[in-house]
This record gives structure tokens, C-alpha cells and sequence, in this order.
């Protein structure tokens, strides 16, 4: 599944969005009583899942370069 299939917004969305969106589809799904009704919320669930994957590694990377930074510093100065 590519991000590109999911509506523009959910690029510029935060993660806390995103999340809030994932849960809503799944009080939906767990809601449902018909299957067959539930098969596009489930396949865009899983594409939220994908984006809100993606921007929590990219978000995790960005932290763990912002320490090594942080440490390279302090070590510099002693």
C-alpha cells in the first residue's frame, strides 16, 4: 500500500491526528455487525496504520539524530 493512495491530508496530519482517525474507524469496525460493510474501513485503517508507521520511524530517527548532536557537543566541550 502507498501513502499516495490515502487522502492529501493525511500527510500534513499529526500523528495525534492520525491516531484519532485509526480510532475511530476501529469504534466503527467493532460497531459493525455486518461484515461485508466493513471492508473499506478496514483497508483504510490499514493505510493509516502504514502513514502513522512511517511518521512515528521518521519522528523516532529525527529524535535519535537530535541527541547524537546533543552528545557530540557535550563531549566536545570537556
Amino acid at each position: 500500500m502507498k501513502d499516495k493512495n490515502l487522502l492529501p491530508d493525511n500527510n500534513e496530519s499529526t500523528l495525534e491526528d492520525l491516531t484519532d482517525q485509526a480510532n475511530q474507524i476501529i469504534e466503527s469496525l467493532e460497531n459493525e455487525k455486518d461484515l461485508n460493510n466493513s471492508v473499506e474501513s478496514y483497508q483504510k485503517l490499514l493505510k493509516l496504520n502504514n502513514i502513522i508507521e512511517k511518521k512515528f520511524n521518521k519522528s523516532f530517527r529525527s529524535i535519535g539524530e537530535e541527541t547524537n548532536k546533543k552528545v557530540k557537543e557535550i563531549i566536545k566541550k570537556k
